[in-house]
């Protein structure tokens, strides 16, 4: 057996569906085939690419590695069959890019504006991801970056396709004088008395995440503040008055530390949503892939994050998603 371009995409099918079952019916395949196959190209790569559990399928670290590969190389193949049939170029046209509060913004249209000259990118920012995909079912954008919650994935109608980006830890941001600066990662429920600054309603599933984790670790918050503005939130949690949860790629300002959460509580998938009509498929491929890397090379330079890796590959296994975004350790 030798790796063909439709091997690819049975990986790219089970990774994006998160079941063999599903990824069979999406294929045209029976699920026994499909499974068989899978092993098939599991023993031809060497190692396992997925973990099986009770309600679906995860990458593996390796998994996850491959998959992103596998992404890339038939991006480039659709390239040349496309240039070779004279048809468009395989990200040429507008897209109407909704975002929400990602770190990978900058830096995915900088890519894009080099890599795929030939698309047009209009940026409109929106804080809730919930906002997001009423504009995407209403026709007023074509794609857009958001986030969801576990076990509270992201809903919306058959007129949309998502994929997610990376998933990630969620941690916390605290004084650099606090009490618990010390400690390498911080049990949210000794975090009951301190004042919390607590972004708004995103329509998916925040902030009852986080209400849900603090009610887990057997408390509710004394004290609240509903604030999203990063940089003056930075500032007011240096000068001591309280904490909150933050995305593990940023950059604390001075006086301000960045730890993650006692037994990881909190997380937060990253994705891709597009109008499946009004985006063809090269393209959405393209800002996923790009997306993809990007967030890979933030992730590479958060040193706070990168002690948490550390730490989670000798402990535990990574939750599908988040192993595609980092260094491959085996």
């Amino acid at each position: 057996m030798e790796l063909e371009l439709r091997h690819l995409r049975v990986l790219c099918a089970i990774a994006d569906s998160g079941s063999v079952g599903r990824a069979a019916a999406a294929l045209g395949f029976t699920q026994p085939a499909l499974s068989s196959q899978l092993r098939r190209i599991e023993r031809l790569l060497g190692e396992g690419l997925f973990v099986r559990g009770s309600t679906g399928v995860e990458l593996t670290a390796y998994g996850a590695e491959v998959v992103s590969q596998a992404r890339e190389v038939l991006l480039r193949a659709d390239a040349l069959g496309r240039r070779r049939t004279g048809g468009p170029a395989v990200t040429a046209g507008t897209l109407r890019l909704g975002v929400t509060n990602t770190p990978v913004v900058p830096a995915l249209l900088d890519t894009l504006r080099d890599l795929c000259p030939d698309l047009t990118v209009s940026v409109c920012s929106v804080y809730a991801t919930g906002e997001l995909i009423r504009l995407l079912e209403a026709g007023e954008l074509d794609a857009a970056l958001g986030v969801d919650y576990p076990g509270l994935p992201v809903r919306h109608s058959p007129a949309l396709a998502h994929r997610a980006i990376t998933t990630v830890p969620i941690f916390v941001a605290m004084p650099a004088g606090h009490p618990l600066a010390h400690r390498v990662e911080v049990p949210l429920e000794e975090l009951s008395e301190d004042t919390w600054f607590i972004a708004s309603d995103d329509g998916v599933g925040w902030p009852a995440a986080f209400y849900d984790a603090c009610r887990a670790a057997g408390f509710e918050p004394a004290s609240t503040h509903e604030f999203h503005v990063p940089d003056q939130l930075q500032s007011m949690i240096a000068k001591g008055l309280g904490v909150t949860t933050v995305q593990p790629t940023l950059r604390p300002a001075d006086g301000v530390l960045v730890r993650p959460l006692a037994g990881d509580p909190l997380w937060q998938r990253h994705l891709l949503v597009w109008r499946a009509e009004a985006v063809a498929a090269p393209v959405a491929e393209a800002v996923h892939h790009h997306a993809v890397r990007v967030y890979r090379n933030l992730l590479a330079r958060a040193p706070h994050l990168q002690k948490w890796v550390a730490r989670a590959y000798t402990t535990a296994r990574l939750p599908d998603g988040l192993s595609a975004s980092l260094p491959r350790t085996r």
